[in-house]
């Protein structure tokens, strides 16, 4: 963890000195930075297996790469509602919270179509929280169908297992599922407790207000691949903004600390993808160091 922190806390720095270029502070992740994440992306892909594979903690390669994860609870149908499950993971001592995600010819119409809007968060899931903050429609229904029960799963786990950290997981809508609990679930845990949120191929999830409100209360990195289209979207021109914390896996293999908000570095994924395009939909899904996101 103590890695990841450091790829974090680097990204708030560099924006403290905008006199530094976007290209001068972008910096490779060292290989042990970057096999970090590895339990994580694990935790990520396992999001694809049933309620009932994770809920017993046996779905092959994804359970098999964490076998001391104490699953507490799991739902959804991978239908309507996407799977998920809650459990805690004694070797890093935290709760991981982990959403479903989906393949890119599923989420792609989410994210390029006309049907989708920017609304305000609902104010009984999300009290307090400004109204200029405002997130992809579809995203937020896809997090209020699971939101209470998630939250009930890591009140169990944090008091089953006694610890204060938390830490959100997912991939492709997972992802943005998962930056959607990122900002709900520190509203309703006690006061000390840590939050870590780490996504992989996420789309664009809100407004500018949004990406300023995680930048300022969250610790995220969403990592994306090579010339993957789903994190350019839905576009910019439609007023969605990525949150800093970019992480991007360049065709060299290198991990790229992207410091920023959409960094237009073509080391960075804007710069790389400027238009869907130019993308490769086969990069969504990985390889991650290694994992392919699948059950």
């Amino acid at each position: 963890m103590a890695s990841i922190a450091a790829v974090i806390l680097f990204a708030t720095a560099v924006q403290a000195f905008p006199s530094l270029s976007t290209r001068q502070s972008i910096t490779a992740l060292a290989t042990s930075q970057i096999d970090q994440f590895t339990p994580y992306t694990y935790y990520a892909s396992a999001g694809y297996c049933t309620n009932t594979q994770t809920l017993a903690w046996d779905c092959g390669t994804n359970c098999d790469a964490n076998p001391g994860f104490k699953p507490v609870a799991s739902g959804g149908n991978g239908d309507s509602v996407q799977y998920w499950f809650v459990g805690y993971d004694p070797n890093l001592d935290t709760v991981i919270v982990s959403h479903q995600g989906t393949n890119p010819s599923e989420i792609l119409p989410l994210v390029t179509d006309a049907d989708f809007f920017l609304t305000t968060l609902d104010s009984t899931l999300f009290p307090g929280i400004s109204s200029d903050i405002e997130v992809h429609n579809g995203f937020q229904d896809a997090q209020t169908s699971t939101a209470t029960d998630v939250l009930a799963a890591v009140e169990s786990a944090m008091s089953t297992y006694g610890t204060t950290s938390v830490t959100m997981v997912g991939h492709s809508l997972g992802a943005a599922i998962t930056l959607l609990d990122s900002v709900y679930l520190p509203l309703w845990l006690p006061a000390g407790t840590t939050f870590t949120t780490i996504g992989y191929g996420l789309p664009r999830v809100g407004n500018q207000a949004f990406a300023d409100y995680v930048d300022a209360n969250l610790h995220l990195t969403h990592i994306n691949n090579e010339e993957d289209p789903i994190p350019i979207c839905p576009g910019i021109f439609l007023d969605f903004v990525h949150p800093a914390g970019e992480v991007h896996i360049q065709d060299s293999g290198e991990w790229a600390s992207c410091p920023g908000q959409d960094n237009p570095s073509t080391q960075c994924i804007v710069g790389d993808v400027p238009e869907i395009w130019d993308g490769d939909e086969s990069d969504h899904d990985g390889p991650y160091n290694g994992v392919e996101m699948r059950c």
